[in-house]
């Protein structure tokens, strides 16, 4: 009777030992078998304290549940009125910096096949001929084996899915730029400049704020399970200029790199909201001060993106040293 013994006060007299099992005269109250259930004393305790802890176990999920799906509906209502407040704020700038006013390319004198930028860039009907090759292989790659294995790992969780899948090719004049900064300054082959466009195919997961950490994780461990190896992962959540964890992986069969993007929806959103000041950034057309209208632009959106729990905690790969930003 030694062992897992229920408190003391539930324990017999020593002048009612014999007593336990309801024997005797005073059987019919005198001991925890005579409840309903039945059953040694031990193991109804150990039942009555195992239902209490799947009782107190599932409220407390319920309410953790509960507090996260308050603090993502909280940080939508937040971000409604960001966004409202950005789009304004983006309107002005074009009042500003009218689009139509920047010098259009001029392509009058460019000879047939060839191609030209819109930071001038220019590639030669020859050269061109190459890079539109390797473009086609890129778009068979992406339709015959890279968006059906991502498409596969998106059924395997339904809490999450790919957004705007309809436009993972990036646009050729955008490779092209790419391309001919590595011909120009890295002296590159055609084929391997364009080769080392890493997101001339992209794909962006789109996560709740509550299951953002887990299913990152979970999603980095089905491309491997696909073959697919990780060259690099960044995590930006701690940038003040964009939030969210970009990676960077090479199919070994064909050789052939993809970009995978990792946002809650308003980190997505603010991604897209702030694309064209990116873009007029990236183009170096802009001068000093319409540049630090445009980075105050994206930090002041950036700022009102909510953190998930735990996002900041997975790691970069290769892992950047401690003074890296």
């Amino acid at each position: 009777m030694g062992v897992d013994q229920p408190d003391e006060a539930d324990v017999p007299s020593d002048g009612n030992a014999d007593h336990r099992d309801g024997g005797g005269a005073g059987g019919a109250g005198g001991g925890r078998a005579g409840r309903a259930g039945g059953g040694p004393p031990e193991d109804r305790h150990r039942q009555e304290y195992y239902a209490e802890l799947r009782v107190a176990v599932s409220a407390e999920q319920s309410v953790t549940a509960q507090q996260a799906a308050a603090r993502e509906q909280a940080a939508a209502q937040k971000w409604d009125g960001t966004e409202k407040e950005s789009r304004w704020m983006w309107t002005e700038y074009q009042r500003r910096w009218p689009p139509e006013e920047r010098p259009s390319v001029d392509r009058s004198t460019d000879p047939p096949g060839s191609w030209r930028g819109e930071g001038n860039g220019y590639l030669d009907r020859a050269v061109n001929g190459r890079v539109e090759a390797h473009c086609d292989r890129i778009v068979e790659c992406e339709r015959e084996k890279i968006s059906p294995a991502l498409r596969a790992i998106e059924s395997q969780d339904p809490d999450r899915h790919l957004t705007g899948l309809e436009h993972c090719l990036k646009g050729r004049d955008r490779i092209k730029e790419k391309v001919y900064d590595g011909i120009q300054f890295l002296k590159r082959s055609p084929e391997e400049a364009v080769s080392h466009v890493r997101d001339a195919i992209r794909y962006t997961f789109q996560y709740q704020d509550a299951r953002y950490t887990q299913g990152v994780l979970a999603d980095i461990a089905r491309l491997k399970d696909q073959g697919f190896e990780l060259d690099k992962l960044k995590n930006s959540w701690s940038d003040d200029q964009y939030k969210g964890i970009n990676s960077q992986w090479t199919d070994p069969d064909t050789g052939q790199r993809f970009e995978v993007q990792f946002h809650t929806r308003i980190s997505f959103e603010a991604k897209q909201l702030t694309h064209d000041a990116y873009e007029r950034l990236r183009s170096k057309q802009a001068d000093s001060f319409e540049e630090l209208v445009l980075e105050a632009f994206q930090k002041k959106v950036t700022a009102e993106v909510s953190i998930p729990l735990g996002a900041e905690s997975i790691p970069d790969y290769p892992e950047r040293k401690a003074d890296a930003r």
